[in-house]
């Protein structure tokens, strides 16, 4: 093959700048009071309909990003929310700044905003960690 081969955006960013993009994706997010955070993502039934109420009454009417935990990711939530326009379904190890960006609203399930929570957890520099005056063996608390 000759010429400029496509790559995956995954690889465009060393992993702790992409996990900091991440973090600073989410603390915009935040701070315009667009993340919304709710218990359980799934209803009892599999209709668009339904899942287009919902997201009307949490007022994601024009874009949302969906974000769910792998093990609490129902078949109902993904048959629901297939054929909504405007509305993507991403799992939790899957959420990338530039979806954060894209979409008007973001709404996590809380295990999945808890999960990707500890996975910035770990990424946190020890430069960071005594800046903010914390010993080596606690854990700093990330927005």
């Amino acid at each position: 093959m000759h010429g400029p081969q496509p790559r995956s955006y995954d690889y465009a960013f060393p992993k702790k700048k992409l996990l900091g993009a991440l973090r600073a994706a989410l603390a915009a997010k935040l701070s315009d009071g667009k993340l919304t955070v709710i218990e359980n993502l799934a209803l009892g039934q599999a209709k668009t309909k339904a899942y287009r109420a919902a997201l009307n009454t949490l007022d994601a009417k024009r874009t949302a990003l969906i974000v769910e935990n792998s093990q609490s990711l129902s078949p109902s939530l993904i048959l629901g929310v297939r054929n909504l326009e405007g509305v993507e379904l991403l799992l939790n190890n899957e959420v990338h700044p530039y979806d954060l960006l894209r979409y008007d609203r973001a709404i996590f399930s809380r295990a999945a905003l808890e999960q990707l929570q500890e996975t910035l957890k770990k990424t946190v520099s020890k430069r960071k960690q005594r800046a903010a005056g914390l010993k080596s063996g606690q854990k700093a608390e990330v927005a």
